[in-house]
C-alpha cells in the first residue's frame, strides 16, 4: 500500500464478520434484551414509574481509511486510477442520534435528533459533477457532515394488538425486505429518512403497509427538508402463515418531476433526474429452521414506467429488472455454528441505448453497503456479483465473516455504476461496448465484538482487484490501480 496510515489501520484492524444464522449479510453482535440504556433504567427504578417513555443516547465513531477512491469534487479523481490525481482519503465520522419517545395505549410520538460530524474528509459537501443549473459546488466538510437536525419525529395513532389499523406519521425511516431497495441506509453517517404518512393493516396471517412521502435531503447547517419534487408511494405486504417461507410482495412508485434535480443549490448528494418508475416484485425468505440448517432467499422485481438519463434529456421507456439468488447451510453442531453461503445478484443494463428504451435497473433508496462488496463501489444496477460468504459467531459477543465479490457488467453498452446509483461517465469511464465485461474482485473481511451491554466494537479491511473492465477504462491514464479499505468504529448506548 502506499499510504503507511493504511498499513496502520489495517494491521490493527478485526479482519473478519460474522452474522445471526440466516441473514444475508454481516450483522453485528446483537445489544442483550434486558439493556433499555442507562436513561430508560434510571427511569424504571423510580418507585411508581411506568415505561411510557424511551429516551436515550447513541455516539457511533468511526475512523475509515480509503485507498484507490475517487474524491468527489477533485479534478481528475476517479476511482482506480493510479496516476496524475488524488485517490487516498482518511477521515474520521461521528454521529450522535438522540431520541425522546412516548407509547400509550392507542398513540405515540418519536423524536430523534442527529449530529453527523466530519472531520479530514476531502470529498466535496457537494461536487455538482456534471454540473446542473441552479446548483453550486460545495466544498465544506464532505457530504457525510449535517451539523445537527432532526432524523425522526413522527406521531402513531393505534393499537394493532386490539384493532387491524395503524397509522404513523412525520419524519421516518423507511425499512422493507434486506433494504435491497428501500433502506435507513444507516452505514451512512446522515442516514436516509421520508416525511412520510404509513398507514398498516395487519391480519391473522398477513400485513400490509401503504405509504407515501418524499426524502429529506441532509444539507448541512440548514435545517433539513423534503424534496418535493420527489415522492416515494407503494404498498407492501407480507405473508407470515405460509409453510417453511415467508412472502414478501410489493409495488412501488418513484415519481421525480423535472425540478426535482435542481429543488436545492447545494444538497449533500445530486437529486434524481426526472422518472415516473413503477417497482412490481416478490421475496421468498425460508423461516428459520424450518429446512433444517439450510436457508434461502429468493427476490425479484420488474420495473415499468419512463426515465430521464440528464437533467434535459427525454422520458425514456422504463423496461428493466433485477433478481437475487441466496442459499446457505449452517453447520449448527460444530463450534461458532459457521455458515456458508452463495449469492447471485442481478441488476439490468442497458442493451441499447439508442433504441429509445431505458434498461437499467433504478435501484431506488437501498442500502447497499450491505450486499455488493462492503467496499461501497457498486449498485444494484448493469451489474451481476457472485457472492461468497462465510460467518461464524464463537460467542454471543463475537462475530466474524470473510466475504467474496466477483462482479462483470450485465451490459457492456451501459456505465459502470457507483454505490449511489450515478454513472461513472467521466476519467476514461463511459460506455465502451468493446471491453470485456469483468469489472474486478473484492475480498473482505469484518468483524463485531459487545465489549459491554452498552458497547460495541466493529473493524474491517478489503481489497478490489482491478479486472480488464477497469484497466481497460484507465489505461488512457496511464493504468488502473487495485482499491483498499479500512474502518474501526464504535457504538456507545446510553
Amino acid at each position: 500500500m502506499k499510504n503507511n496510515n493504511m498499513k496502520n489501520l489495517a494491521a490493527g484492524a478485526l479482519v473478519l464478520a460474522a452474522v445471526e444464522q440466516a441473514q444475508a449479510q454481516y450483522t453485528p453482535p446483537s445489544t442483550p434484551a434486558s439493556y433499555q440504556g442507562f436513561i430508560n433504567g434510571y427511569l424504571g427504578s423510580i418507585n411508581g414509574y411506568t415505561n411510557h417513555w424511551n429516551i436515550g443516547v447513541e455516539d457511533r465513531e468511526r475512523y475509515v481509511a480509503y485507498e484507490g477512491y475517487g474524491i468527489a469534487g477533485k479534478a481528475g479523481s476517479v476511482d482506480f486510477r493510479d496516476h496524475g490525481a488524488s485517490v487516498d482519503n482518511q477521515y474520521l465520522l461521528t454521529r450522535i442520534r438522540f431520541h425522546l419517545g412516548y407509547t400509550d395505549a392507542w398513540w405515540g410520538g418519536y423524536l430523534e435528533g442527529q449530529s453527523s460530524l466530519a472531520d479530514g474528509d476531502h470529498r466535496a459537501a457537494y461536487a455538482n459533477v456534471p454540473p446542473i443549473p441552479g446548483t453550486t459546488k460545495t466544498i465544506g466538510y464532505g457530504p457525510e457532515s449535517d451539523t445537527i437536525d432532526l432524523h425522526q419525529g413522527y406521531f402513531t395513532a393505534g393499537n394493532l394488538t386490539e384493532f387491524p389499523l395503524a397509522l404513523k406519521v412525520g419524519r421516518q425511516e423507511l425499512i422493507y425486505g434486506e433494504e435491497r431497495l428501500i433502506g435507513a441506509f444507516g452505514w451512512n453517517n446522515i442516514g436516509r429518512s421520508f416525511d412520510a404518512a404509513k398507514l398498516r393493516w395487519q391480519a391473522d396471517c398477513f400485513n400490509v403497509d401503504v405509504f407515501t412521502g418524499m426524502p429529506v435531503v441532509p444539507r448541512d447547517g440548514q435545517f433539513d427538508l423534503p424534496n418535493n419534487q420527489e415522492w416515494l408511494s407503494g404498498a407492501y405486504a407480507t405473508f407470515t402463515k405460509l409453510p417453511i417461507t415467508t412472502l414478501e410482495t410489493y409495488f412501488l412508485a418513484r415519481n421525480v418531476s423535472r425540478t426535482a434535480i435542481s429543488t436545492f443549490s447545494d444538497p449533500n448528494f445530486p437529486q434524481a433526474t426526472a422518472r415516473d418508475v413503477y417497482t412490481v416484485g416478490g421475496r421468498l425468505k425460508s423461516k428459520p429452521g424450518q429446512l433444517d440448517d439450510w436457508d434461502y432467499t429468493v427476490e425479484g422485481a420488474y420495473q415499468f414506467g419512463d426515465f430521464a438519463t440528464t437533467a434535459t434529456g427525454p422520458r425514456l421507456d422504463q423496461d428493466a429488472f433485477m433478481f437475487v439468488l441466496q442459499s446457505g447451510y449452517t453447520f449448527a453442531d460444530w463450534w461458532g455454528k459457521p455458515r456458508l453461503a452463495l449469492e447471485y445478484d442481478y441488476g439490468s443494463g442497458d442493451s441499447n441505448p439508442k433504441d429509445g428504451t431505458h434498461g437499467t435497473f433504478d435501484n431506488l433508496y437501498p442500502t447497499n453497503h450491505k450486499f455488493y462488496g462492503s467496499m461501497d463501489l457498486f449498485s444494484l444496477q448493469n451489474i451481476q456479483d457472485v457472492r461468497e460468504i462465510f460467518q461464524v459467531k464463537p460467542t454471543s459477543s463475537l462475530s466474524l465473516e470473510i466475504e467474496g465479490n466477483v462482479l462483470f457488467l450485465a451490459s457492456t453498452q451501459d456505465y459502470l455504476y457507483n454505490v449511489a446509483g450515478s454513472p461513472r461517465t467521466t476519467g476514461g469511464y463511459g460506455i465502451h461496448p468493446s471491453y470485456d465485461n469483468f469489472v474486478g474482485s473484492e475480498l473482505t473481511a469484518v468483524g463485531g465484538y459487545q465489549v459491554t451491554e452498552f458497547a460495541l466494537l466493529e473493524a474491517g479491511y478489503g481489497h478490489f482487484f482491478a479486472g480488464n473492465y477497469v484497466n481497460a477504462s484507465q489505461a488512457g491514464n496511464g493504468g488502473a490501480r487495485d482499491a483498499d479499505w479500512a474502518y474501526v468504529q464504535t457504538t456507545l448506548k446510553f
